[in-house]
């Protein structure tokens, strides 16, 4: 089986997932990687475990290294599935290894997984190996409440579990033998679609993280961080504050093409205000990509055609979305077209309200726009554009 040693006696023991292409509703078009750390010293710690159907796999390369029945601690930084639902196949095959979390960690494993040699630590617990210390750094609700981080003074390892990871499969774990590009974009994607709702927690858990010195950063899915440290530091401490850029992005849906009509016009009106624009049809687009791109945008302006009433589905599915998200603070505005009777703006502009955007009066248009109306989108655009890049 493939290993990396990524420092001495420390190696990378992860699996890669490359068929798995949604992750509770987030599409991972480059696959899933669920990884796992083995520490070699006079006590062996594995650090992190996988999703269960690959238990085996996790084990046959800790028996590539060492014999499984020696491991002394298993490591339990964080509970959900991905990490930890491997939990009972492992264990089953080693000795009674002891299980260090945290204690909403045990509380919550025991629910998930049943009993098992759990040992509770809290801020400032430490484990010492022989050689090396294992320091336990709470992370909670990055992204749940058991969250944890565990730092290796000796060799400078910061063990993150979610915190800076990435959706991608490579064939190597580092940074800098990888496309940058795709890790970086991915790092957004990942921090748009699991962490952004939990932005005002992210300063307090980097002031922990950058007083440490740091070779390594090894999160629990994508790359491990040891070329670009500074680059994906600087990048959580931009979105943690919701920085934002001169960015704007229309969103719509449309059935007989009016709306589409307004949303190309709108398109338009923001092209003019001299910034970065983005059109997405959601029927053709992915929620978790448009997400990602919102990331950073100042605001954002949803069409939809009435449908019954109401706004199409897909619209309320992507609204619903970003409600959990709440990308509080951006800009936001809607539009459409309606026929006998209206309804999706009035639709949107309530779920909006509850994502935490900052609403911006809409526009409407009967059955389809004429000339005059376009005029008047594009203007509409125009200015939504120029007042939410100016309070960016």
């Amino acid at each position: 089986m493939n290993t990396t040693e990524i420092a001495k006696g420390i190696y990378y023991v992860g699996c890669q997932d490359w068929t798995k292409k949604d992750f509770h509703g987030y599409t991972t078009q480059r696959g899933v990687t669920y990884n796992s750390y083995l520490i070699v010293d006079e006590k062996i710690c594995l650090i992190d475990l996988v999703r269960e159907p690959f238990a085996d796999e996790l084990l046959a390369r800790v028996a590539a290294i060492v014999d499984p029945q020696k491991i002394d601690y298993i490591v339990m930084n964080h509970v959900e599935n991905d990490h930890a639902s491997s939990l009972p196949a492992v264990t089953a095959k080693l000795g009674r290894p002891e299980i260090l979390i945290s204690a909403a960690g045990a509380r919550e494993a025991k629910k998930l997984y049943g009993d098992y040699n759990f040992r509770v630590v809290k801020e400032g617990d430490s484990l010492s190996l022989g050689k090396n210390t294992l320091k336990f750094i709470p992370f909670p609700m990055l992204h749940w409440p058991d969250s944890m981080a565990s730092y290796l003074p000796e060799e400078e390892i910061l063990f993150s579990n979610d915190a800076f990871g990435q959706h991608i499969c490579t064939s190597s774990p580092f940074d800098d033998r990888n496309d940058l590009q795709d890790i970086m974009y991915e790092a957004e994607k990942y921090y748009a679609n699991i962490l952004m709702m939990y932005s005002k927690l992210i300063g307090p858990a980097l002031a922990k993280a950058g007083a440490l010195p740091m070779k390594l950063i090894c999160p629990s899915h994508g790359v491990i961080w040891r070329s670009h440290i500074d680059k994906i530091l600087a990048k959580y401490q931009d979105w943690g504050a919701g920085k934002k850029c001169e960015k704007v992005l229309v969103v719509y849906e449309s059935m007989w093409g009016g709306t589409e009509k307004m949303a190309r016009a709108v398109f338009e009106g923001v092209c003019k205000a001299g910034v970065e624009a983005r059109l997405y049809k959601l029927s053709a687009s992915d929620q978790s990509h448009i997400a990602a791109d919102m990331l950073e945008a100042a605001g954002v302006i949803f069409g939809s055609s009435t449908l019954n009433y109401g706004m199409m589905p897909v619209m309320g599915a992507l609204l619903t979305y970003f409600k959990g998200l709440k990308p509080v603070g951006k800009a936001a505005a809607v539009f459409g077209t309606y026929g006998w009777s209206g309804g999706a703006q009035k639709d949107m502009e309530e779920l909006l309200q509850k994502t935490g955007m900052q609403v911006e009066p809409g526009l409407t248009v009967n059955w389809t726009p004429d000339a005059a109306e376009k005029a008047v989108c594009e203007n509409f655009g125009h200015d939504f554009a120029v007042k939410a890049c100016k309070n960016k």
